[in-house]
């Protein structure tokens, strides 16, 4: 019979300290690990939410664009001479000679009106300066005899004066009807009505046998003449570009009828003086027109060319911020804070914005602020943005 195997012997007290250390080693490495990643979790968190707290903005370099080389405007052609022709005489049209676009010389009779109440005036006028020539002449015979009598004592002395008195009245009488007989042959010449230049007829408002009211420039004229050989070139010039707009600066003009051609003017006058309700000052060119062309009244675009280029920065125009403190633009500084500057534009060209003043070339320019940015925010550039381009030449 085999022997019975012997009974192993309890496990030593040290023994279980041993394992009792160990297990306890390995939960509080667990804890620990958990521990420490719930707080890197923790902490990515907190960054992650105050990353987003940063707003991310584009920013754009300010362009630099030669300003000023050229200007476009629109225009307004006008007849260098017009003259709108009334009449002084009441009456009926006659005749008239000439049409809308026909040449005319100076002193050419375009209309003749009858005036049958100024004739029997003028008649009546001669009447009455016959009448008083002859009182006059009698009143000079009674004086000078009167006259004759002075020492004699046969007449006094005061119906010598009132002899000579009355004569002085006659010839003053006689004044009268013969300057109102001038007075009604000048009338009498205004029933021809002629062309004070030479031009082109350009309305006529009136036809044969029409009733003519002498209303004194009140009603519409008969006729407009004007002399388009030359035409004024009418313009507003913005405010901040009048000094550059000299007298003698050259312009190109073109006109949509002749959308090829290019008519050449010059600066002949300035108001001198700024417009409160649009801030622009007018200007005036002379266009050469001998081939008459051109019409007046006309529009036209005009290109003016400006003594000196002036260099300018252009940004985007949804980088302007509008507030009570004016027009300003947000900047980016080194350390990714707004930097707020206040601005004037020169010109607002669309898209495009040309600043006058308040930017350098070197600021980075936040494209589309977002709404609330202020002083000293701290932002987060995603990249720079190349500089705007031109919406259209200047």
């Amino acid at each position: 019979m085999p022997p019975e195997p012997m009974p192993s012997p309890p496990p030593s007290g040290r023994k279980w300290l041993v394992v009792g250390v160990a297990v306890l080693l390995i939960a509080g490495l667990v804890v620990g690990n958990g521990v420490a990643s719930r707080f890197a979790s923790d902490t990515r968190l907190r960054a992650w939410t105050d990353a987003q707290a940063v707003p991310s903005v584009n920013v754009v370099q300010p362009g630099r664009v030669a300003n000023a080389v050229s200007l476009d405007l629109p225009g307004r052609l006008e007849a260098y001479a017009r003259a709108a022709l009334y009449v002084r005489v009441g009456g009926y049209l006659k005749g008239w000679t000439v049409d809308i676009g026909a040449p005319v010389k100076a002193g050419q009779v375009l209309a003749e009106i009858e005036a049958p109440d100024l004739d029997q005036q003028l008649l009546q006028a001669r009447a009455s300066l016959a009448s008083a020539e002859a009182s006059e002449a009698l009143a000079e015979v009674t004086a000078k005899r009167w006259q004759a009598l002075t020492g004699s004592n046969a007449v006094s002395v005061q119906a010598i004066e009132e002899k000579v008195a009355d004569y002085r009245v006659k010839q003053a009488q006689t004044k009268a009807a013969r300057a109102n007989v001038d007075r009604l042959q000048t009338m009498t010449g205004f029933k021809s009505i002629v062309a004070p230049f030479d031009g082109t007829v350009t309305a006529r408002n009136t036809d044969m046998g029409a009733l003519i009211n002498a209303d004194n420039g009140s009603g519409p004229p008969l006729f407009v003449i004007a002399d388009v050989r030359r035409l004024r070139l009418y313009v507003n010039v913005p405010q901040s570009f009048v000094p550059g707009v000299r007298q003698g600066t050259k312009a190109q003009v073109t006109v949509p009828e002749y959308p090829a051609r290019v008519f050449v003017a010059a600066v002949e006058a300035s108001s001198q003086a700024v417009d409160p309700a649009s801030g622009t000052t007018r200007g005036q060119l002379a266009v050469d027109n001998a081939a008459g062309e051109l019409m007046p009244g006309a529009f036209a675009s005009v290109r003016l060319e400006l003594p000196r280029p002036a260099e300018v920065l252009s940004v985007p125009s949804s980088a302007l911020l509008f507030g009570q403190d004016g027009l300003r633009i947000a900047t980016v500084d080194a350390s990714n804070r707004v930097v707020l500057k206040k601005v004037t534009v020169a010109r607002d060209l669309g898209r495009v914005i040309e600043i006058a003043s308040g930017l350098a070339a070197g600021d980075r320019v936040i494209e589309s602020p977002p709404d609330g940015i202020a002083q000293g925010d701290q932002v987060r550039v995603i990249g720079d943005a190349p500089p705007p381009g031109r919406s259209g030449k200047s």
